[in-house]
């Protein structure tokens, strides 16, 4: 069970109050009590030793003990674009991205897209965020775009970043090949793009290819969409 709490507010001070889904974790399904010591972050990329002193049935009150500097973000900056899949697929995607290292997800408006999600959705994704950063460690929050058009994220990168576009119609090159890229040092900047369940369309690859952007073939099975993001996402965050 993760006794780490986030703090959507800057800590700055040696006493922090801890209310909402944070303090009813803490409170009713850890039972914490007075004396009871937990870790705090707030995305700033430090954690803080925590002890309770106060508490009521809503909120919390935590002395901070000390503070330090964990990094277990990638050396890279990771962008994946994804036309987001139907339900519960869109938090198991977030989640995994989260646990992987990616840097920022962008949903995606593309013609054959199933999900076109709204401010709310996205809010609830933002939450998922939260909470896979409690369970995997990480100090810094996973970014969560508004829904963007695929000809706006295509245009994005800048000339030397790393452009790959998941395309399952054997015209892409294969995986192992472009692998290879994955060992080069010197990329700090990779954007992946992953189209919906249908894939993108051909004024789709069209643009994408004139955008200066590389199709890459994932294999001869297809693959959803969110095993799709995965893939790709694991090949730069396990190089």
């Amino acid at each position: 069970m993760s006794q780490r709490f986030f703090v959507e507010v800057p800590i700055a001070t040696e006493r922090v109050r801890l209310g909402g889904t944070e303090a009813h974790h803490l409170l009713h399904v850890m039972r914490a009590a007075v004396g009871t010591e937990v870790i705090l972050w707030d995305g700033s990329g430090v954690e803080y030793r925590a002890r309770v002193v106060v508490v009521d049935r809503t909120e919390a009150e935590l002395e901070v003990l000390s503070q330090q500097s964990v990094n277990r973000e990638l050396e890279h900056r990771l962008t994946i674009g994804v036309a987001l899949p139907k339900g519960d697929r869109q938090r198991w995607l977030v989640e995994k991205a989260v646990e992987l290292g990616v840097q920022r997800v962008v949903p995606l408006k593309t013609e054959r897209g199933v999900a076109q999600p709204g401010n709310e959705a996205v809010q609830r994704l933002r939450r998922t965020v939260i909470e896979a950063s409690k369970q995997c460690g990480r100090n810094r929050l996973m970014e969560i775009d508004d829904a963007m058009k695929l000809s706006e994220f295509l245009a994005e990168p800048s000339d030397d970043a790393v452009r790959w576009l998941a395309h399952p119609a054997g015209t892409g090159q294969p995986t192992a090949s472009a692998a290879e890229r994955c060992g080069d040092a010197s990329v700090s900047d990779i954007f992946l793009a992953v189209g919906p369940e249908g894939g993108f369309t051909r004024r789709e690859l069209d643009l994408a290819r004139q955008s200066r952007w590389q199709p890459i073939d994932l294999g001869p099975r297809i693959l959803r969409t969110e095993t799709a993001a995965m893939a790709l996402a694991a090949l730069w965050a396990l190089r």
